[in-house]
């Protein structure tokens, strides 16, 4: 039998232990244990407690009448659009800085908090940090030269960037792109989908705590990046896609590759539902964690996966679709509830769905060109060049010069795996684009994480965050 005491109720007390009065900060004959370890809070005031009982490592607030960006650069100062106030008792108050050097952020992001005890009152995210500038850099390329820029922003789903991209300068140019070119496209794109979900859930599952999913999501995504790298040359940030097709036709035995994916990768996504769907601890981080409603999703633009688990069926392959993906057959999976576990159920369920995509692609992959036949924006083909002085000299000018595409402004955008990617292009009739802007899925998912992070606990930082798929690539292009 246990000689611990316990109440009416059968819950164990806490036992009290005997102290000496010698003992420093400590006083009366009997003190309880937690209140040996009561937190103290680095940037805040001493506790009479703690200041009595040692002086190393003591810290005090600066001065009001120093520099006044001062708080701001340590961090004890919040500085956000809230117009309403919220009460909270001024001794719990605290503020803590998460990032920017922190490999739960999922890149250089920060996010200053502000606590009562446990709960989070407001969140800040602080963006910046890494700012590539690649939407100005792209104003200094040619149209052909854009695609090596764009696919470094959303590092995760490069293809995509480069196809949004492509799109927007094919539409300006009006060219019509061959039946295999658009099928190349798709496979790539698809597959490039699949990749990203398979890291997701990889990081999702280690930032909770799982960290078999992280070796197993890797495991999974490697096979996808293997074939990227027979075909590409690169396993990330490829150039492949580009104005008028596809850099180069797919690489023989290319179909068995695809099959390799198509077979072992589904195999696998069972094996993680086996590992995670009914995983009490995986539940109790992820369960109505994080919530968002519609009305959120709309007002703060937030698209694609996280829409989607808040019961928005909204997917551009559907409503706008693009390189003709409208001729494949498959579902949009939709849930309600918009949490953690809900964003976990539609990125896995959308992971089957391109997948079939991609069987249906391998079925279907009509022959022909890879690439437009307009010889005002394709180069002429190799052999050629060996042959003809004005096909060496086509040659030169494409890639020194690049082509001029006529005058006017588009928005292409495409479904990325983290919701709408478009690109917004203006031309002024030259070689390079006018203004270039990107609408990035990621930004509007980390402008969202105070609706999903508020009045949560601390405790659900992470999972939320890592929810959101937010890649800081795309979000400081």
């Amino acid at each position: 039998m246990s000689d611990t005491p316990s109440n009416v109720d059968g819950d164990v007390e806490a036992p009290t232990v005997e102290a000496p009065v010698t003992g420093p900060g400590l006083s009366g004959d009997s003190v309880d244990r937690r209140r040996v370890h009561d937190m103290w809070v680095a940037g805040t005031e001493e506790r009479d407690w703690i200041a009595g009982a040692t002086d190393e490592g003591a810290q005090e607030l600066l001065p009001d009448d120093m520099d006044p960006a001062s708080p701001i650069q340590r961090g004890v100062a919040v500085v956000d659009d809230f117009v309403e106030e919220v009460p909270f008792d001024p001794e719990e108050r605290q503020i803590m800085n998460m990032g920017p050097q922190h490999p739960s952020t999922h890149g250089v992001l920060r996010l200053q908090l502000e606590l009562e005890g446990e709960t989070i009152h407001r969140v800040k995210p602080i963006i910046g940090y890494l700012h590539t500038g690649m939407e100005k850099t792209g104003e200094t390329l040619t149209y052909m030269q854009g695609a090596t820029n764009v696919t470094r922003m959303d590092y995760l789903s490069p293809f995509f960037n480069e196809l949004a991209y492509s799109l927007a300068v094919e539409e300006l140019l009006g060219v019509e792109l061959p039946p295999r070119a658009d099928a190349i496209r798709v496979l790539l794109t698809e597959l490039n989908r699949v990749a990203s979900h398979l890291l997701w859930v990889a990081t999702q599952g280690m930032d909770i705590g799982a960290l078999s999913m992280m070796l197993y999501g890797w495991r999974e995504r490697e096979k996808i990046l293997n074939f990227f790298e027979k075909t590409t040359g690169l396993r990330m940030n490829h150039n492949f896609i580009r104005p008028g097709g596809v850099a180069a036709d797919l690489p023989d035995g290319w179909e068995e590759d695809v099959e390799l994916v198509l077979d072992e990768v589904p195999k696998a996504v069972v094996e993680y539902e086996d590992l995670l769907n009914e995983n009490p601890i995986f539940l109790d981080r992820t369960v109505g964690v994080g919530i968002i409603t519609p009305d959120e999703c709309d007002a703060y633009g937030v698209t694609g996966p996280i829409a989607r688990a808040a019961g928005i069926n909204w997917d551009l392959r559907k409503t706008a679709p693009y390189s003709g993906i409208d001729q494949y057959d498959f579902d949009v999976p939709v849930a309600e509830h918009g949490d953690v576990f809900d964003r976990y159920i539609v990125r896995i369920a959308e992971i089957g769905e391109s997948l079939g995509i991609v069987r249906q692609v391998l079925e279907k992959m009509p022959s022909g060109d890879y690439r437009s036949e307009d010889r005002k924006v394709t180069p002429p083909p190799r052999q050629r060049i060996d042959e003809s002085m004005e096909a060496l000299i086509h040659h030169f000018k494409l890639f020194t010069e690049g082509f001029k595409v006529p005058a006017g402004d588009v928005y292409r955008a495409v479904e990325g795996p983290r919701g709408e990617l478009g690109v917004y292009l203006v031309s002024k009739g030259g070689a390079r684009p006018w203004r270039i802007h990107v609408r990035a899925p990621s930004f509007a998912a980390v402008q969202a994480l105070p609706v999903m992070m508020t009045d949560s606990l601390v405790a659900d930082i992470i999972a939320t965050l890592a929810s959101a798929d937010p890649v800081l690539g795309d979000v400081d292009r």
